[in-house]
């Protein structure tokens, strides 16, 4: 197995387990959610280790094709950049403010910071499937 394919692995990964931790967190289940949301917290920093050891030896990845799907994969990897870098100090304060039991203030950030989590997860396998198995 190659890094890339590790990486779209613990990014899938990440996805159910946010999708599973938002589900028990909606049946009123706390205890199985924070199971789920941890969870979902170590596959995204093992994703991050990944990657960074990955492209710290490969360097950039360019994208092979020239035709209708090279503005249509620049429309997926820009905002997916953009939102993995600026989400993880947002990721950290919930965490901390789900431990210090305040709850409403993490609800107050995790409403924004869900959605763009799911989105970085199922963008990066988006992205990892045009770059390394659709070409």
């Amino acid at each position: 197995m190659s890094l890339p394919d590790l990486n779209a692995g613990l990014n899938t990964v990440s996805a159910i387990l946010l999708m599973a931790g938002y589900h028990f967190i909606r049946k009123d289940k706390p205890v199985i959610h924070k199971r789920y949301m941890i969870s979902a917290l170590i596959a995204s920093a093992a994703f991050l280790a990944s990657y960074l050891l990955y492209h710290s030896t490969a360097g950039s990845v360019p994208y092979p094709k020239h035709d209708w799907t090279r503005p249509l994969y620049f429309s997926i990897l820009i905002p997916h950049i953009v939102l993995a870098g600026s989400m993880t100090p947002f990721i950290l304060l919930a965490v901390y403010r789900a431990f210090r039991k305040e709850f409403t203030r993490h609800k107050r950030i995790t409403r924004f910071l869900f959605p763009v989590w799911m989105f970085v997860s199922v963008s990066g396998v988006i992205v990892y499937l045009m770059l390394y198995r659709l070409n």
